[in-house]
């Protein structure tokens, strides 16, 4: 065999091993969201995934494992989103589009990964995540602090921590109701938490960021 093929034939096994590993976790993902995490089985993620259970052994020991997996991917996606989402916001931008423009980045992660919400605000967050969802968490709270920051240059740390995370709490709120929620109804939930979020802050950014 050529050195080519030899090299060839662990790529191969790799993109497989890859290929499964999302499958497994798309599987899980679907039942975390179906069940909860705790009742969820890894016997029903690979009954979901359409294999056997000695083949979701081969790649997680248990179903903490593949939750941990899942949780950090989809927390790296976070980050690019809040990324893009909590941008420096031109004062030239009415706060309505600016705040509409960063809950509906939220909302399209959210809404495309829902095992996101069911993992990290669930009453059963697997004990191997809580750490990495801390972090993410007050990562967020500081992006928020600092975008309010450049907005009101001469309010106090402890009130910009104070209005981040009731931003974030109505958002929280609000995402739960959409996800709960199809079509024209969901889109109706997320411009509900919208106009919360703009008449909370309007009293507090409004001057300071052009109006529609």
């Amino acid at each position: 065999m050529s050195d080519t093929a030899d090299k060839e034939q662990p790529r191969r096994r790799q993109a497989r091993g890859e290929r499964r590993i999302e499958q497994l976790l798309e599987a899980a993902a679907q039942v975390f969201c179906a069940t909860g995490y705790t009742a969820a089985s890894t016997n029903a993620i690979a009954r979901e995934a359409g294999v056997s259970p000695g083949t979701l052994y081969q790649f997680f020991p248990n179903k903490e494992a593949i939750a941990i997996e899942l949780g950090d991917r989809l927390m790296h996606r976070m980050r690019e989103t809040y990324g893009e989402a909590l941008a420096p916001v031109d004062p030239a931008t009415p706060l309505e589009e600016a705040v509409g423009a960063a809950v509906d980045r939220f909302m399209a992660f959210n809404t495309e990964h829902p095992v996101f919400f069911a993992l990290m605000h669930g009453p059963d967050m697997p004990g191997g995540i809580t750490e990495s969802h801390d972090q993410l968490h007050a990562t967020l709270i500081g992006r928020v602090e600092d975008l309010l920051a450049s907005l009101l240059p001469e309010t106090a740390p402890a009130d910009l921590t104070r209005t981040a995370h009731v931003c974030l709490g109505i958002y929280k709120a609000g995402l739960e109701l959409v996800l709960a929620h199809e079509g024209a109804e969901r889109e109706a939930y997320v411009q509900e938490v919208k106009n919360v979020l703009v008449r909370y802050l309007d009293p507090l950014v409004g001057d300071r960021l052009g109006h529609c």
